[in-house]
This record gives C-alpha cells, sequence and structure tokens, in this order.
C-alpha cells in the first residue's frame, strides 16, 4: 500500500525502484526474530520472482517462492507451506463434495506459482486437471459439453481493484446435483483462516528449532602415512568441511553463525539464551607436567582426544584453544594448532590472524594508552573552564552531558545533568583526573616479541610540551583487555569489565578507570565482534572453539569462559568439553581453578594431564634442553632411571596439585618415536602409583583419533565418577597469604619475600577494597620455582615477589615473581627464517 500511495504521489518512480524497496523491506522481515511469515499484499505487476524468492522459505507463508513450490510439487510439505489460495480452493471443493477422487477439473487461468500449485493438490486428491484459456472462443462450449455427473468446472484469475486490500482470487464452480450452478466466490474473504493456519505452523517450527538439537556429525577420514609428513603437509591434505556444514551438524542455526571465509565463523552468544534450559556436559582439563622450551604437546593430547571421542567413540566432543599469539610464532615454540594428525585445520588460519580478535585487543589497548597521553597533555595545558568548554561542548546552543560523564558525575558524588549547574569547584574535579606520571600502569602492545619495546620514552615530539615520561610495550596477549576477553560472560559483563580498568593513579591517591577517560564505550565497540568463539574443526571433522589467547605465564592462560559455555550447551548432557591450560599445571591449571572456575561457576569433572619421556627425563637429572639444538643422547636413547626419576618428582607433584582440588586426574603420556615400550611402561606404572586414576600412552600424532582411544575410555570412565571440587584458598583471605599458599603448597616454597614495592601496593590495593580477588601469579613456566633451571621439585627456596600489579576489570590480582618479563624477546635463530610464502600459489612454507 505504502508503494502504491509513492507511485500515486510521484508518477515518474519506476516499478524497478518499487521492487527494489520492497526487496529491502523483505530483507528486513526476515532477519526480525518477532516475525513468523511474511504474506504479500501487492499489484500482480510487483510480485515477481526476486520479491518472491527473497522472502526466506521458512517465513513464506504463500508458499509461492520457488523453493516452496518445489517442495510441493515433490510432496515434502515437513518445512514448506501450501499457498492458502490453494488450500481454500481444495476446501471448497471438498465442501461441496467428498468424494473427489475420479472427478475432472477445468483450469482457467491461474498460471504461474498459483495455477501449479491448484493443479498439483488437484492430481494428489485422485482428481483429473484440465487446463484451459481465457482467450479461448470455445470456452463456454468447452465447459457446457463436460459431463454433468463427472466434472467440476473452475475458473481462476487473480485481479487488483482499488477497493480490495489484496488480489482477489473469482472461482466460478458448476456442481453436479446442485441448485449453485453459477457460484462467484470472492476467495480474498476465504483465506484469512489458512494464513494463519501457515503462520501458526511457521511460528511452530520455529519454536521447535529453538530446542536442542542432536548431533549428526559426519567425521573425515584420516589416512596416516608413515613416515609422518610435516604439519603443514598432512593440513593441506585434509579438506575441511564447510564451516556452515560442520554447524547444521552440531545443532547450530544459520542465524547463529556468522562466516569467515569458507572454513571458520564466528558463533553469535544468543545460543546461550537458546539452550540456557539444557544440561552442561562433562568438562574436562588438560594440563601438563613441567614442559622444556620445546613444550609437550598439550594442544595435540586436546585435539586427539576429542578426535578419538567424536570421530571413533561416537561421543559428542568440543575442543575449546586459545588463539596463538603471533609472538611465538614467528619466534620460538611455532603454532599452536596441534601436530601430526592432531590438528586444527587450515592451521595457516588458525596460527595467522584467524578473525582478528588479537588485532581487536591491541586496537583496543592502544587506544586506552593514547587517551591516558591525550588527558595528561590537555590537562597539563588548559584550564579548568577550557577543559570543560570542550569535554561538553555546545551543539547548536545546547550543552549536554554524554552517558559516559554522567557515570563519572555520580561516581564523584556530583548529582547534576545539567553542565551549567556545576559549581567551579565542581567543574574542577569533573575535568581533571590529575594522573601521576609516576603511576601509570597501562602500556602499550604489539603481537609480535619485541625486547627493545620494554621500556621507551613517549611524549618527545616538540607538539608534546614537554610531556615526556618512560613506558614500555607489553606482548599483546599479556593485556588486560585479553583477560577480560577470557573472563566476561556475557557482552555486558565485558562492558562493565573494561568501564573498570585501572589505568593509573592521581596524585591525591585514587584509582583512575577506562571509564573515567570516557574510553570504556569504545573498548566495548571494538571488541563487541571478538568477543564471539571462533568455530573451526579438528582434521577428523570434530568441532573446535578458537576463542581467546592469554599466556600462562605472565597471564590466567586459558581460552574463553564463554567458548567453554557454548560448547557445554552444544554437546549435550553425556557430551564432553576439553579446554587446555597453559604450561605446566602448577601454573595453567591453579589459575584455571582459582581464577577461570570462579568467573564462570564451572567445575571440571577430570583432569588430564600430559607428561613426555622427554620431559620426565630433564626432570630426572637429564641434561639441559635447548630449543634450536640438537638433543642430548639422553632423549634419544632409553634410560629407565631418568625417567623413573622425573616420575617421582616432578610427575608426582604435578598429579598432587590437581588433587589439591579434589579432581581425578588421568594421565596421558605423548608418546615420542623415541620413546621405548619399555618407558612408557614404567611412566604409567608409576603414575598410578602416585595417584592418577589411570595412566596410558597416546599415539595422537601419528595415528589421530584412533591412536588417543585408550585415553578417551579412561577419560570417560573417570568423568563417571564423583568429583570433589574445591578451590585452593578463601578469596576473602588477606592478598599475602593468598600468595603464601600458592607458593607453600603449588610451588613448594618455604615462605614467599615481598620487595617494598610490593608491600607498599598491596597496601593500596587493600585501602581500595581490592583485597578480596584472587590472584595470577606471574612466574616462569619452567620450573616450579622462579628459577628456570631448578627442574624436578625445588625444595628450600622463598619465592620473591618483585612487584604486584591489579587487574581490576579482569578481577585478579597478580605478582610479579622475580625477574618475569611481559614481553618476549627473539632468538638468535627465530621461526620466521623458515617461514615463506609462494606468490604463485600463495601456499606457505615453514609453519608448525
Amino acid at each position: 500500500e505504502a508503494m502504491l500511495a509513492l507511485q500515486g504521489r510521484n508518477p515518474v518512480v519506476q516499478p524497478l525502484l518499487v521492487i527494489i524497496q520492497i526487496v529491502e523491506e523483505v530483507l528486513k522481515l526476515n532477519e526480525d526474530p518477532r516475525v513468523h511469515g511474511v504474506y504479500l499484499h501487492l499489484p500482480p505487476a510487483y510480485i515477481t520472482s526476486r520479491v518472491l524468492n527473497t522472502i526466506k522459505p521458512e517465513k513464506d507463508v504463500d508458499g509461492i517462492s520457488d523453493l516452496n513450490m518445489g517442495r510441493l510439487v515433490r510432496g515434502d510439505l515437513s518445512k514448506g507451506f501450501v499457498p492458502p489460495i490453494a488450500s481454500a480452493v481444495l476446501d471448497l471443493l471438498e465442501k461441496h463434495d467428498s468424494a473427489l477422487e475420479g472427478k475432472t477439473v477445468l483450469l482457467v487461468g491461474g498460471e504461474g506459482p498459483l495455477g501449479v500449485s491448484l493443479q498439483c493438490l488437484i492430481e494428489r486428491s485422485g482428481m483429473v486437471a484440465l487446463k484451459g484459456n481465457w482467450s479461448s472462443k470455445s470456452l463456454q462450449r468447452q465447459v457446457w459439453c463436460c459431463s454433468y455427473d463427472s466434472f467440476f468446472l473452475f475458473f481462476f484469475k487473480t485481479f487488483f481493484k482499488p477497493f480490495f486490500k489484496s488480489p482477489v482470487s473469482l472461482v466460478w464452480v458448476r456442481i453436479p446435483h446442485s441448485s449453485l450452478q453459477n457460484t462467484g466466490v470472492p476467495l480474498c474473504f476465504c483465506l484469512a483462516p489458512f494464513v494463519f493456519f501457515n503462520v501458526v505452523g511457521s511460528c511452530s517450527r520455529w519454536l521447535q528449532e529453538q530446542q536442542y538439537r542432536p548431533w549428526h556429525l559426519h567425521s573425515l577420514k584420516l589416512q596416516p602415512m608413515t613416515p609422518v609428513p610435516s604439519d603443514i603437509e598432512i593440513s593441506r591434505a585434509q579438506t575441511p568441511k564447510p564451516v556452515d556444514q560442520l554447524a547444521e551438524e552440531i545443532g547450530l542455526l544459520p542465524e547463529e553463525l556468522e562466516a569467515y571465509g569458507r572454513s571458520k565463523a564466528k558463533v553469535r552468544l544468543s545460543l546461550l539464551d537458546r539452550l540456557h534450559k539444557q544440561p552442561d556436559g562433562k568438562y574436562v582439563l588438560v594440563a601438563g607436567i613441567t614442559p622444556t622450551p620445546l613444550g609437550e604437546g598439550k594442544s595435540t593430547v586436546t585435539i586427539g582426544l576429542v578426535q578419538a571421542l567424536s570421530a571413533h567413540l561416537k561421543l559428542n566432543s568440543f575442543a575449546c584453544l586459545r588463539q596463538p599469539s603471533q609472538g611465538p610464532t614467528f619466534g620460538v615454540k611455532g603454532g599452536a594448532a596441534g601436530g601430526g594428525y592432531a590438528q586444527v585445520i587450515p592451521m595457516e588460519e588458525f596460527n595467522l590472524h584467524l578473525t582478528g580478535d588479537i588485532h581487536a585487543i591491541t586496537a583496543a589497548n592502544n587506544l586506552v594508552a593514547a587517551a591516558i597521553d591525550a588527558r595528561m597533555l590537555h590537562e597539563a595545558t588548559q584550564s579548568d573552564k577550557a577543559l570543560f568548554n570542550r569535554l561538553v561542548p555546545s551543539v547548536n546552543g545546547v550543552r549536554r552531558f554524554s552517558p559516559i560523564q554522567i557515570s563519572r558525575l555520580c561516581r564523584l558524588g556530583i548529582n547534576k545533568i545539567d553542565p551549567a549547574s556545576l559549581t567551579p569547584q565542581e567543574v574542577s574535579t569533573f575535568v581533571r583526573l590529575d594522573l601521576d606520571p609516576s603511576k601509570i600502569t597501562w602500556q602499550r602492545v604489539v603481537d609480535t616479541n619485541d625486547r627493545f619495546l620494554r621500556k621507551i620514552t613517549v611524549g618527545q615530539a616538540s607538539t608534546e610540551k614537554g610531556q615526556i615520561r618512560e613506558t614500555g610495550f607489553d606482548i599483546a596477549v599479556a593485556s588486560e583487555i585479553m583477560a577480560i576477553l577470557a573472563l566476561a560472560d556475557s557482552l555486558v559483563d565485558m562492558k562493565n569489565r573494561l568501564a573498570r580498568m585501572v589505568v593509573g593513579t592521581s596524585r591525591s591517591g585514587q584509582p583512575v578507570t577506562a571509564e573515567d577517560l570516557g574510553v570504556s564505550g569504545a573498548l566495548a565497540v571494538l571488541m563487541k565482534d571478538a568477543i564471539k568463539p571462533t568455530l573451526m574443526q579438528t582434521l577428523e571433522g570434530t568441532p573446535v572453539f578458537v576463542h581467546a589467547g592469554p599466556f600462562a605465564n605472565i597471564a590466567h592462560g586459558n581460552s574463553s569462559v564463554l567458548a567453554d559455555k557454548l560448547a557445554l550447551k552444544l554437546v549435550g548432557c553425556d557430551g564432553f568439553v576439553v579446554t587446555e591450560a597453559g604450561f605446566g599445571a602448577d601454573i595453567g591449571m591453579e589459575k584455571f581453578f582459582n581464577i577461570k572456575c570462579r568467573a564462570s561457576g564451572l567445575r571440571p569433572n577430570v583432569v588430564v594431564l600430559v607428561a613426555t619421556v622427554r620431559a620426565l627425563k630433564m626432570h630426572g637429572g637429564g641434561p639441559n634442553v635447548s630449543a634450536g639444538a640438537p638433543l642430548p643422547k639422553e632423549y634419544i636413547d632409553e634410560n629407565l632411571s631418568l625417567v623413573a626419576g622425573g616420575c617421582r618428582s616432578n610427575l608426582r607433584k604435578q598429579i598432587q596439585i590437581a588433587q589439591l582440588f579434589g579432581v581425578p586426574v588421568v594421565v596421558a603420556l605423548n608418546v615420542f618415536k623415541t620413546d621405548t615400550q619399555a618407558e612408557i611402561d614404567l611412566v604409567c606404572e608409576i603414575a598410578k602409583e602416585c595417584g592418577a586414576s589411570n595412566a596410558v600412552p597416546c599415539h595422537h600424532w601419528s595415528q589421530g583419533g584412533r591412536g588417543s582411544l585408550e585415553l578417551a575410555q579412561a577419560v570417560n570412565e573417570a568423568a563417571s565418577r564423583p568429583s570433589h571440587f574445591k578451590f585452593l584458598y578463601n578469596i576473602e583471605m588477606p592478598i599475602v597469604e593468598k600468595i603464601r599458599t600458592i607458593a607453600q603448597q603449588v610451588y613448594g616454597a618455604d615462605d614467599i619475600e615481598l620487595s617494598p614495592e610490593a608491600k607498599a601496593k598491596i597496601d593500596y590495593y587493600n585501602q581500595q577494597g581490592y583485597g578480596s580477588l584472587p590472584i595470577c601469579m606471574a612466574k616462569t613456566h619452567l620450573s616450579l620455582s622462579h628459577m628456570p633451571d631448578k627442574k624436578g621439585v625445588p625444595t628450600g627456596f622463598v619465592l620473591p615477589i618483585r612487584d604486584v600489579r591489579a587487574s581490576i576489570g579482569a578481577g585478579f590480582i597478580f605478582p610479579l615473581v622475580g625477574t618475569m618479563s611481559t614481553m618476549p624477546g627473539l632468538p638468535t635463530r627465530p621461526c620466521f627464517y623458515d617461514i615463506d610464502l609462494d606468490p604463485v600459489t600463495e601456499e606457505i612454507t615453514g609453519l608448525f
């Protein structure tokens, strides 16, 4: 109607432009979750194929789009709709004669979708359909020559008159043995019940779709080769399923998916609302013993385990992994997609950029840093009045506070919303953050190992008017914003946490937040897509969520709460979610329990503790292992003595750490080709003696999921036992006591030693009311102690706390132990020496 009015007011509007406007309106209705049916009231000239096929088939209650017509012709009405006009005609015929089979119906007019649907339904009812033409001169003779007892005569035509609100179909029927020999029926008055029936059907289907959907996972076949090719060759040899197919197989709705190319997609958080009544699956944490600098394969074990669970045991399972930083990817460690025949694919996309989450974090973090320095410059060079006039500008003669400024006024105790009503003192309090340059804790970040950015000087240009100060860079994944992304449980929660971030202290000793800077809303905008986990798949086609990537030695080292929560709903109550904690159990696992589980409210069922013969030999007294250097012969030749020493020291201690939290432990021995059967058997035997509920060898690297079947069965069995989870410390304990508890019970220290700076910081945090936050220790991952060269289970040491910082938005206090740095450096020969691109094929080489 609006289109007709538009055309009436402006005769030059072309029909094509009107159709474009109709299509735009239909597209809006398609995406509106409140609309379950779209019924077109338009002149026939505008009901084009383009318009009809723009409507989503599930909302096409007219039933005349190409897809719905195809379903009707095929006899598949489980998803489609019968056109209301066709339903009304059949209903009219049935009312006049219940015995329709064998009758003949003459259709005159009715070309197009409606004619097709009528003919299809008439024939499906056992009648014979004949078609006539309105222009036929012999039409009347054709009608009256039909046998009186065996024919229904049906004339069909569509009109659009100014006095009708919609297209009108007229029916003229000759009915045998009826007094109604000539009946003209305007079907528009009969359509309402059938339109309503289709709308109700659409709504019912929508409600059904909102329920939990059982999985129909199609596994990808592996053909392992010997010797095992390089990781990137294996990845390229497997063609991943289209991500929309994977999503459908695991019960995601199309509207819950935001595709980033063919093989990865963001998943919307609305899934949590849809499945909020669905029971969670079982929750498995993969941790490890204290690693060598080469890593012991926790990611590989995680992927091998879910491949075994889903592709071989046919149990729903999801892996939840962290996104790798480009620092180690181009530095020493390489990527984090797993390895061998237990990988996330495509591994190039996994290890490089992915969906841009780390770049979003970098942009958001550095926006805060820019806001800090800009605000300090402007406060140093302007009067209160000038600052106020610029912060609250007059627009068209009206001066208004923005919402974020009103929030600041409320926190300051100034309950006013009219800028003109502020006193000079209130103006000064409002406009001046008065940041102390020596107490700014916020640093810039970059996702590269760059040791020369650890300490820098900013503000040296003459335009900055002498606002020079020392600062530094952290690696991007050490940003508090990364920790917030990993711990937030909703967009609202993330926005509130971003606002609470403390960036420094004023000269009067008050904390200054991102919200005080006025930047927290902009941060939420930068992070609005990053909060959605990314869906990928393993080599065997099982689902993986990749989300967040905080390091475990300088942050809390776990993937996101949201990824775990989404996955736990999707797998169903008998499924498994397998997530990984960074580095050794003393680092990533401790933080998983004390920080992540507090934030999420989730409780794990099983801990899988990853060990390797190589690392156990190191802890048993073997020589040092260095990245890039050949392994000493002790690590290649059988040496049961070194293996036993490592098992009875570091492995035993890490099992005990897991048991502190009351969770059963399964030891997964990641088998390398140099390991002997005697060494493998010895590790499994001693692990069980040390308290593991089971210990099994894993061959996923060379065999894929089939090589981890024994582990999958052991995890399934352990998960069926009751878990008696408990936290290590009471959150209300004093900060010093919480640090001491971790140092003594987890690391094995005799005590802790606080530097004067650390003591002063703790006193300040207590004054500000931050004392009840959990602890996130920043400590080397290469030893249970603060000394990287001390292997096994060091004893007799005092843990030095050099500094204590607070991530108020993320929600934890993090002490810096020893000389721990938040910006790694590049080695003499970084990984990037081997990484290259073929400009013809665009294939990447050298990633691992």
